[in-house]
């Protein structure tokens, strides 16, 4: 049997997979720290362990992602795009094609356009404003005083959503801070908070011509309440991922295991 590792490394979190060739078979996640080599050379460890792998077991490492090019062990790296583009073909649901893949990081959202095969043709990425991505919701999540994992299932219960106005997460914040000072049901701040991120996601897909069947990946993704607000934004329904944390390291165990294979 022959395995192999996709890492990666986002500006927040690692995520590790090892698979073969016909099946993903275990994950880790652990939070970047100041030494993103570090914390992926100890998830390797302790997954192969979990797996009873040996080191020489794994045949090929790919890294991708924010910190891709520190990562010491892996044999090869590949840009965010074609990573998350090659793990929707695992990640993505079952007969259904997908055309349109939305990742939003810890640091940065990406929007791609794939074609039948699988291949990009097209994408964009904000990468300047934290108010496109996952970290808008920490920052608020820490002005409210709630758990981030909260935020999903309270949006849902909103009765009259807060419009946000700001563009700047900065600003935005300050918007939070006064609609907490007049007492405002926190329930419809982060539905609020949730529609004024999916509009500028839904900005950005409609920018590239945004194609049906739409799969979202990324942390945000496990948040139901932000699903709705996308889908409402969109007019459409769209799929969640498998494991969406894990689609960027899926699609680089996918290509790390296709590598080996042109290497023989």
């Amino acid at each position: 049997m022959e395995y192999y590792a996709g890492i990666d490394a986002g500006s927040t979190y690692v995520k590790l997979v090892i698979a073969t060739h016909e099946a993903f078979l275990g994950q880790k996640v652990a939070p970047t720290g100041i030494d993103c080599c570090t914390t992926a050379r100890k998830l390797f460890g302790e997954l192969r362990d979990e797996l009873g792998l040996l080191p020489t077991d794994i045949r090929r490492i790919t890294s991708t992602g924010y910190s891709r090019r520190l990562i010491d062990i892996a044999d090869e790296t590949v840009t965010e795009i074609r990573a998350h583009a090659v793990g929707a073909s695992w990640t993505g649901p079952e007969n259904t094609k997908v055309g349109t893949i939305i990742d939003i990081g810890g640091q940065d959202s990406k929007v791609i356009i794939i074609d039948e095969q699988g291949e990009t043709i097209n994408f964009a990425m904000n990468d300047k404003c934290a108010a496109g991505t996952g970290r808008f919701l920490e920052v608020i999540s820490r002005v409210l005083e709630l758990d981030i994992d909260d935020f999903g299932p309270l949006s849902l219960k909103a009765m009259s959503p807060c419009r946000i106005n700001s563009l700047c997460a900065v600003f935005a914040e300050s918007e939070v801070i006064s609609l907490l000072a007049r007492q405002t049901d926190r329930a419809d701040i982060i539905a609020g908070i949730h529609e004024s991120l999916a509009k500028r996601i839904s900005g950005m897909a409609r920018r590239v011509s945004l194609e049906p069947g739409v799969l979202l990946t990324g942390g945000v993704a496990l948040n139901p309440g932000f699903v709705s607000a996308l889908e409402d934004e969109l007019r459409m329904d769209i799929f969640v991922a498998k494991t969406p944390q894990f689609n960027g390291a899926i699609g680089a165990a996918i290509i790390a295991g296709n590598s080996n294979e042109g290497q023989r």
